[in-house]
């Protein structure tokens, strides 16, 4: 049993880790190229979420957050929300829940 929970936390990183390369020039685009384009921003930080439980990927979720709030803060404010849902209830990483984040 403890062998097969290694093996899936094992596999879990590998798929975070190909993820990471997959986003990380999606997200440099939208940001070298200032796109405004918040349907496909949104669309690529809803994938994005299932693999922020990898230091590396909420990084580059939090890159794109900060660039989707200077085009529309409130689905920023509701991706960050989406965040601490998911993987970060008591507000560890997006900062503490009652402060304002951008």
């Amino acid at each position: 049993m403890i062998s097969e929970i290694k093996q899936f936390i094992e596999s879990r990183d590998a798929l975070a880790k190909q993820a990471l390369v997959q986003y990380q020039p999606i997200v440099e685009q939208f940001i070298t190229e200032n796109r405004q384009d918040s349907n496909r921003i949104s669309y690529n930080l809803d994938f994005m979420l299932d693999f922020c439980f990898d230091a590396q990927m909420l990084l580059l979720y939090r890159k794109l957050c900060r660039h989707l709030y200077s085009i529309n803060p409130s689905a920023a404010a509701d991706y960050v929300t989406a965040y601490r849902e998911m993987w970060d209830e008591e507000g560890m990483q997006f900062g503490n829940n009652k402060k304002n984040v951008s």
